[in-house]
């Protein structure tokens, strides 16, 4: 045999004991004797999760903040890249929640930028079988002329039996559960002023 081809022979016999070696090493049965016999660890990786990283390690950073789905306020961590929001978890340092979140709390970045969410006003007029776009400013405009107008023409100076009420009992309102304590407390004030008496919140019910 040549002295290159006997060369060949030897690097090639070496190359093929090192992939060898390399598989053995590979299997699962023989990873667990290296220091995981109960085979939960290093022993049951594969090439691929070895190298698997967290969505979040990519993050600038992270905002805190409050899940605004319901009057628990579960704290959430808020992770941002490039300005856009890419993963929101439950905050561990919370001692309302200590870092758990219900379904709807876990999907709420499908709420800040989901392909369902809603940018403009939706309005569809009595008797109407479509939505239509209005600009934010006529839709607020529309809905103080109801509540001047209702609020006029449902006003009760005072009740059945002449004692005194001013109020109004065309006029109500349901608060929501994403609202924060500081908005329902300016809301009321709003309403009280109004003279509006049934008022009602969705996470009281």
């Amino acid at each position: 045999m040549r002295k290159e081809d006997r060369s060949a022979f030897l690097r090639g016999r070496g190359k093929l004991k090192r992939e060898i070696a390399e598989l053995v090493k590979s299997w699962p049965v023989l990873r667990q004797l290296d220091g995981d016999p109960l085979g939960l660890g290093k022993s049951v990786q594969s090439n691929r999760s070895r190298t698997l990283e967290p969505r979040i390690a990519e993050a600038d950073h992270v905002a805190q903040s409050i899940c605004p789905f319901c009057a628990v306020g579960c704290a959430q961590l808020v992770y941002v890249k490039d300005g856009a929001v890419m993963q929101v978890e439950g905050d561990p340092a919370s001692p309302i929640s200590r870092g758990r979140l219900c379904p709807k709390g876990a999907a709420t970045k499908n709420m800040h930028d989901g392909p369902l969410r809603e940018y403009k006003v939706k309005y569809r007029r009595p008797y109407g079988t479509e939505w239509e776009e209005l600009p934010l400013e006529q839709a607020m405009d529309m809905i103080v002329d109801r509540i001047l107008r209702t609020r006029e023409e449902t006003w009760e100076e005072t009740t059945r039996e002449g004692n005194p009420a001013k109020r109004t009992m065309g006029i109500a309102n349901l608060g929501g559960a994403t609202l924060d304590n500081e908005e329902n407390y300016l809301i009321k004030k709003l309403l009280t002023s109004l003279g509006v008496v049934q008022v009602e919140n969705q996470a009281r019910i």
